[in-house]
């Protein structure tokens, strides 16, 4: 009987993802829905360091039990001068308490929330191509004005 690999997790990098206030969209058909640009941030190592660079967004839908689903497109400028593609969806849900403290901008610990998300990561540059190729999945904390991201290589 054959048996499978078992995936491994190895911290690959980390973002400050630096946000600019929502813009609220209303209510849509899956819940409220709004719109978060990203202005910026750093790219923290080990694999990848360098600029989130002032483009894109986190087009979220905030579902009636205050789950919301993290739907984000931005890019990343490596040191070296690579432009790399970010898309990333996932969940951020949490006690009641918790969620109204976030939304508040206050800064809560991040085990008493959950945030994850799975990542795909695209670039031309053949000094990132290994990315191109690579599953990866995320823990996030959410800050007043930024959220913080660690990204994980499935090996």
């Amino acid at each position: 009987m054959m048996t499978c690999p078992v995936p491994a997790l190895v911290h690959s990098f980390s973002l400050r993802v630096d946000l600019s206030a929502p813009i609220e969209m209303g209510q849509g058909r899956a819940g409220q829905r709004r719109i978060i640009p990203i202005i910026g941030g750093a790219a923290l190592g080990p694999d990848i360091t360098g600029e989130v660079m002032n483009l894109g967004a986190d087009w979220q839908t905030i579902h009636a039990d205050g789950a919301a689903h993290l739907d984000t497109r931005y890019a990343l400028r490596s040191d070296d001068g690579a432009v790399i593609e970010i898309v990333n969806i996932g969940v951020r849900h949490g006690p009641d308490d918790v969620m109204k403290r976030l939304a508040l901008g206050e800064d809560v610990d991040a085990r008493k929330y959950y945030m994850r998300t799975a990542a795909r990561l695209e670039t031309g540059d053949d000094r990132y191509a290994w990315v191109n190729h690579t599953l990866f999945v995320c823990a996030g904390i959410r800050r007043a004005d930024a959220v913080e991201i660690a990204y994980y290589k499935v090996t």
